[in-house]
């Protein structure tokens, strides 16, 4: 495409045939250094220094696939095959690429200086033995995403020409860092116990969390202030602990019967706790700023709470959703929910802004599991063996709950509506039928309710 500017698409018109979708770039210098330095030389106690640094480049195929399952010219088509069965005799032509009108079609397009996405990387640690078989590691990684594919879904692109219906377009308008403080403890096979137990405390700001327009709260919009979209990262998680523990569990002496049955087993468990991670409000009666697809967030008013706590709420909390809550109404004559209202609206009822709640503010629910496992070995013969193993997953069956309802004007707006299993399963319409589309099954995944499966495995 040629005249490609985000801020003014009045001169954005077709490319001549042949022209490359964006510039291939050169020179794309990628190092990484990293070095380690013993502090404190001892066999048991030795302190270990370790740092390094790094640059790397993501690729723009994402982006390029989106823009094919988009259908939009010159990249993808789209066609209606009948109700029939397959295979189809005689089999369709291949549809014709028809260039889109000011009526219909979708034109996609790059920035023809498209960049590909650039991070930096760095990390310093300092780990302590703790005699010949323990040790911990105190660690700072931090990371800083610079040019990272945005796209924007624009309505009627050129409004001086009205040359198309609509238009993806593709730029490097992203940005995001990442700092975090990692500790963990590792302990190798000892006395039958074996223990890798780590903490994370973490902190990751973007201005976008997909390079996809699909999800509204990540594209590109008007003018591409990307200040107004920054906030926590759609998967930012403050506090994550996990713990993974075996042991051997010791045969008895005697008698030999008794010693026979007990010999062989160990249990392993793995404890899993997180905090929330992040929830957007968006006021679901509009769904464009000026041309640009967006999800547009509400006012807020100070002085009135942003949850409620109960057990008469899913989780025992939920995002305020009290009908007329804020004194006065809001200015543009919806009803207020909770502390939120619309942004104001021009004549047309569109609204002239996006509302001054940040993108990504408020918090959903935690999730904690506990999963174990009981195994053991029967020798049969010398290379013939036998593992029987029993797993138990959520074994105290604790309820995870999906993150609540962002939609303000939705009859379940602050409430979760499904349990975290099936949300990560792809929500209660993924469990429903449309498993194989990317999400696993709620019973192998955390939060999903308890489940056990037994399994013999033989070794041969």
């Amino acid at each position: 495409m040629t005249g490609f500017n985000l801020n003014d698409l009045s001169q954005l018109t077709l490319a001549p045939a042949g022209t490359p979708p964006f510039q291939t770039t050169y020179g794309n210098f990628a190092p990484r250094i990293g070095g380690a330095y013993q502090l404190i030389p001892s066999r048991n106690f030795a302190t270990v220094l370790r740092g390094g640094f790094g640059l790397f480049y993501d690729l723009a195929s994402s982006e390029i696939a989106n823009i094919v399952d988009d259908d939009a010219y010159p990249f993808g088509v789209f066609q209606s095959l009948p109700d029939t069965t397959f295979p189809i005799e005689p089999p369709p032509a291949p549809p014709q690429i028809l260039v889109p009108t000011p009526s219909s079609g979708v034109i996609g397009g790059f920035d023809p200086h498209l960049k590909l996405p650039l991070t930096y990387q760095w990390n310093v640690s300092l780990e302590q033995g703790l005699g010949s078989h323990q040790s911990y590691s105190l660690s700072y990684v931090g990371a800083l995403g610079t040019r990272l594919l945005q796209s924007a879904y624009v309505n009627a692109p050129t409004p001086n020409t009205y040359l198309f219906n609509a238009a993806t377009l593709v730029a490097n308008t992203g940005s995001s860092n990442y700092n975090a403080l990692q500790v963990q403890f590792n302990r190798s096979l000892q006395s039958g116990l074996q223990a890798l137990v780590s903490y994370t405390w973490s902190h990751s700001i973007d201005t976008a969390s997909a390079g996809s327009s699909y999800n509204a709260t990540n594209a590109a919009g008007p003018g591409v202030n990307q200040n107004a979209n920054r906030g926590d990262s759609d998967f930012d998680i403050r506090n994550s602990f996990s713990a993974g523990l075996t042991y051997a569990i010791p045969s008895l002496n005697s008698p030999s019967l008794l010693k026979a049955v007990s010999g062989g087993w160990s249990i392993e468990s793995i404890i899993l706790a997180r905090s929330a991670p992040p929830v957007t409000v968006t006021d679901n009666t509009f769904y464009q700023l000026r041309q640009y697809y967006a999800a547009i967030r509400p006012d807020i008013t100070p002085g009135i709470p942003l949850y409620l706590y109960g057990k008469q709420y899913p989780g025992g909390k939920a995002i305020n959703n009290t009908p007329g809550a804020v004194p006065g109404g809001c200015s543009n004559g919806n009803q207020s929910i909770g502390p939120f209202c619309g942004p104001p609206v021009d004549a047309s009822g569109n609204p002239i802004r996006q509302g001054d709640l940040g993108r990504n503010t408020l918090r959903g629910f935690g999730a904690t599991q506990l999963d174990l496992a009981l195994h053991r070995d029967f020798a049969l013969h010398d290379e013939i063996k036998l593992q029987f193993r029993a797993e138990l997953f959520n074994v105290f069956n604790h309820p995870n709950f999906g993150p609540p309802d962002g939609g303000l004007y939705d009859q379940t707006f602050g409430l979760s509506t499904e349990m975290l299993g099936q949300f990560l399963n792809g929500g209660l319409q993924g469990s429903a039928g449309l498993q194989g589309s990317g999400g696993f099954s709620q019973l192998y995944q955390i939060g999903g309710p308890r489940s056990i499966q037994v399994a013999l495995k033989l070794s041969f």
